[in-house]
Parts: structure tokens; C-alpha cells; sequence
């Protein structure tokens, strides 16, 4: 087997609200963050001031964790929303709480404002957590990989909680028109979990579902990885590059646009580094074995 190696994340779980873009807009913060509309002008304004290729949402990695029953800081026109307190105690205890429903609360909101915007004409990237991050809304990470050491099994079953939730989430995601997706949990990363526990959630999790996400969507999506995520599945053997060549210099974000259809999975760079610029015109994309 390869060894994983680890890539240096400059954004972290930086998300793209710019107080310069917020004061613009008009609107009103936190209850900007709360209703679909609003959500949409933020996403649009942004993608101006980015000059990007796609409007983004939603502005937190928290979305998830407060369906679920988190406590959110919903922040203001400076951070986006984020975690307050932890509702879990136990690792165990996550296993207990509610499934997502989509069609209430600021998720719901989220795919409202993707529908829209899709709507519109827009490419519409939404950012999907992975179980850590999510965790890190329900409870202290301590117990999660004291969890992980003592309680594979239990481990086991609180991963395929995740997976059912992310896969559904997809899904809406689908019915709203989104065309790229964003896969990041940097709170999973090598850096924090180590080789052996990196090694083993990509056996448990990333792998099952990326195949699971492989199957469901079609040509008219394409999935950006995080680089953590990426050279995660490669040092476990579990992809490999593809490299596809689009015949002179490109930026990231437009060629992950261009080979839609071509692939459905790309993430040699951050989605959030908006300027990265592949220079000799190649992407490589990632073909899961």
C-alpha cells in the first residue's frame, strides 16, 4: 500500500463571506444567513467580487450539523455562521438524534436559494461537510476519537449514520439543479486523526461513499475534492489521477466546469484557492478503482 500524504491547507474551514461584499449588498445580518433569497443575493455578489465561475453555498460548514440539532452562532456581515454548543456528550449519543429534514430550516433554504440560482443560469457549487466537520457542530472531537480507538464498531455505525445523510443530501442537491459539489473534511484530515485512524476512515467511509456519489450522479455534475480527501483515496489505493489535457492555460475552477461529463470527481487543489491556474492546460482527475 502507498502512504498517505498530507496537504497543506491555507483555507482551513474558511468559507467566502468578505465583510467588503456583505456591506454592499444591504441586507441584514445574521437573518441573511436564515432565508433563501438573501443566501442567493450573497452567493451572486460574491461570485462578482471573486470574479469566479460558480456561486457558492452555502457561507458555513454547519448547515448539516444544525438539521441534525446543533446549536448555531449564526454570525454576522464579518463570519458566517458557526458552532456554539455541543448537544452530545457522548459519542454514542449521535447515533440517537434526528434524521435530516430537508424541507425545513436553513438547509432547506440552502437548496431553495441552489434552485434558484440554477434557475437563473448560474453554476451552482454547494459545499458538502464530511463526518468530522459535522461532528464538530454535535460534539467535543476528544470523545469521537476516544470513540474511534475503544469502539470501531460503534465507530462503524455513527459513519454509515453520515453516509446515509450525505448521500440524501445529494440527492436534493440533485433535484435542486446543483452542478458541482464540494467534498472537504479537514477536521478528518491526516494532520489531526494520524496515518493508522486517516487510513481506516477511508476504508469505513470516504471510499463507500464516494462510490455510492460516483453512482448516482451524471454528467451534468462533477464532484471537486478536497486535497486532503484526495491524496487520502490515493495513498490507500483506492484511485488513481487522470490527467485530461484542455489545450492551454485555464484556471482550476473553469477546467473542473470543462470536463464535466469527462469525470466525474477532480481535487488536486482547494476550490477555495479562486486564482489557481493550471498553466500547461492539464486537470487531473480522480478515478476511483
Amino acid at each position: 500500500m502507498s502512504k498517505i500524504i498530507d496537504f497543506n491547507c491555507t483555507y482551513d474551514n474558511s468559507v467566502g463571506i468578505n465583510e467588503e461584499v456583505t456591506e454592499k449588498t444591504g441586507l441584514h445580518f445574521p437573518e441573511a444567513y436564515k432565508h433563501w433569497d438573501s443566501m442567493a443575493t450573497l452567493a451572486e455578489e460574491l461570485k462578482k467580487y471573486d470574479n469566479a465561475n460558480f456561486c457558492g453555498l452555502p457561507f458555513c460548514h454547519t448547515v448539516e450539523g444544525e438539521a441534525m440539532g446543533g446549536i448555531i452562532n449564526l454570525g454576522n456581515e464579518k463570519t458566517g455562521p458557526r458552532a456554539k454548543d455541543y448537544i452530545c456528550t457522548k459519542a454514542e449519543e449521535i447515533l440517537n438524534l434526528p434524521e435530516i429534514d430537508y424541507s425545513k430550516g436553513r438547509i432547506s433554504e440552502v437548496l431553495k436559494a441552489c434552485k434558484y440560482l440554477r434557475g437563473k443560469g448560474e453554476n451552482v457549487l454547494l459545499y458538502i461537510s464530511g463526518p468530522f466537520t459535522i461532528m464538530n457542530v454535535l460534539i467535543d472531537p476528544r470523545h469521537v476519537f476516544k470513540l474511534f480507538r475503544k469502539e470501531p464498531d460503534t465507530m462503524k455505525a455513527i459513519f454509515d449514520k453520515f453516509q446515509k445523510e450525505i448521500l440524501r443530501f445529494v440527492e436534493e442537491a440533485k433535484k435542486a439543479g446543483v452542478n458541482m459539489i464540494s467534498y472537504a473534511d479537514s477536521s478528518g484530515g491526516l494532520n489531526i486523526l494520524g496515518p493508522k485512524y486517516a487510513e481506516q476512515t477511508v476504508e469505513m467511509f470516504t471510499y463507500p461513499l464516494l462510490k455510492n456519489i460516483e453512482k448516482m450522479i451524471d454528467d451534468e455534475m462533477i464532484v471537486m475534492l478536497c486535497p486532503k480527501t484526495t491524496f487520502a483515496l490515493l495513498g490507500t489505493d483506492k484511485a488513481v489521477w487522470k490527467d485530461i489535457n484542455l489545450g492551454g492555460s485555464i484556471k482550476y475552477s473553469e477546467a473542473c466546469e470543462k470536463v464535466m461529463g469527462q469525470a466525474k470527481f477532480v481535487g488536486q487543489m482547494c476550490i477555495k484557492n479562486k486564482d489557481f491556474e493550471l498553466k500547461d492546460g492539464t486537470i487531473k482527475t480522480i478515478a476511483l478503482l
